[in-house]
């Protein structure tokens, strides 16, 4: 039986410390692209205090300045107030950099290598992905991770434009959303934390991230009188971003995808090439279910599938669609199978992802950006065919 619940997300802002990394991976993987498309790239990066660590494995024809690459993605977040200690123009960088392991790159290649199976391209690692979508929201996400998206996307605007100038980069939004029968009805609390100047006391900042924000972003007909409103609930949020908190890329892994909703394989996206199935695996598991919700064969559609790295071809993959199909789940895993290929050469080729298109999906989520052509795994250009096949 359907039941009345309140299930919460979290999104968090581009100067959340955990943030700047994965927007500093993801800047060094365009940069790559932009120069050579067949570029490897496993990007990880570590910021504290005025210091930032670029590791990982890259092959690649370009030849970037990684210091130059950093202090322009510090600049772009914001970090350049005399105030900040982590100041794009006075960070320390430090770059740790090593070419892909041949061991790994012999699975990826699509040529033969003693030992491999196939002379396909292989998965670059094993594990597994996870792709989702709902009837919650316009973008077919669920309800909670986006508002709390809209909030954060709306303080970083306002910010931006100089409006606010007490606001600072480093922010935090969650949103608690009241189900009902399975839908949406109600907005129970929301909490923000935004970093700010000295200069501004906590009751301007509660009345302004009220009224500018969360009543601008959020449905008023899912804000009420009865919904709480938790703003800097510490009182102070002066000391922010890597000053305040370490950074590391690929924590935020939830927050990148369905906010707890859809369930998550555990790899982080950013920094990574799309050979990289924890990537681009992802992508393609929600291209998938969101066809699958907009051809109407279901109203909530999970898909799970799984890799051995150097293997081309998933070793599982599994639809569920919690009741709420309108076909057998049978049908629609069929139907699935005969419209996509899930073979990594064709996740790439059919996603188009061998482009400097990364820097657009860091922050506020990687999945739920319609209307950027950009974004191909946003389209829901399969419906069609994925009905006819269902019947």
């Amino acid at each position: 039986m359907l039941r009345r619940f309140i299930f919460a997300s979290e999104s968090v802002g581009e100067g959340h410390p955990d943030k700047v990394c994965d927007t500093i991976s993801d800047a060094v993987l365009d940069a790559c692209l932009t120069v050579d498309k067949k570029s490897r790239v496993a990007c990880e990066t570590y910021a504290k205090s005025n210091v930032v660590v670029v590791g990982g494995e890259i092959t690649t024809k370009a030849n970037l300045d990684y210091v130059q690459i950093v202090r322009d993605a510090v600049r772009e977040i914001g970090y350049v107030n005399d105030d900040d200690v982590f100041h794009a123009d006075r960070l320390f960088v430090q770059n740790i950099i090593t070419c892909q392991s041949a061991d790994i790159s012999q699975g990826v290649d699509a040529k033969k290598a003693k030992g491999k199976k196939t002379a396909e391209q292989g998965a670059g690692d094993q594990g597994l992905m996870f792709g989702f979508a709902c009837d919650d929201t316009p973008e077919l996400m669920p309800a909670p991770i986006m508002f709390a998206h809209r909030l954060g996307r709306e303080l970083t605007r306002i910010r931006k434009s100089g409006k606010a100038d007490w606001l600072r980069p480093d922010a935090k939004s969650q949103v608690s959303v009241i189900y009902e029968n399975g839908k949406p009805v109600g907005i129970s609390n929301v909490v923000i934390s935004t970093q700010h100047t000295e200069k501004v006391d906590h009751k301007e900042i509660e009345k302004f991230c009220i009224e500018k924000v969360i009543r601008k972003v959020l449905p008023k007909s899912m804000v009420n009188g009865t919904t709480q409103f938790l703003i800097n609930p510490t009182g102070r949020f002066v000391i922010g971003g890597p000053q305040g908190d370490t950074g590391l890329t690929g924590r935020k892994i939830i927050v990148d995808s369905y906010g707890g909703w859809g369930r998550h394989g555990g790899g982080a996206f950013s920094g990574k090439d799309p050979s990289k199935v924890d990537r681009s695996a992802a992508y393609m598991g929600r291209w998938v279910a969101k066809n699958v919700v907009s051809a109407g064969l279901a109203t909530r559609c999970e898909i799970q599938f799984a890799y051995a790295i150097g293997y081309p071809d998933p070793v599982s993959m599994n639809i569920n669609t919690f009741g709420t199909n309108t076909v057998a789940e049978e049908a629609i895993e069929r139907a699935v199978n005969r419209t996509f290929s899930f073979k990594p050469a064709d996740i790439i080729q059919q996603l188009d992802l061998l482009r400097p298109i990364y820097t657009k999906t860091t922050n506020y989520g990687h999945f739920g950006k319609v209307g950027d052509p950009d974004i191909t795994w946003e389209q829901t250009d399969k419906a069609a065919a994925l009905k006819r096949a269902a019947r």
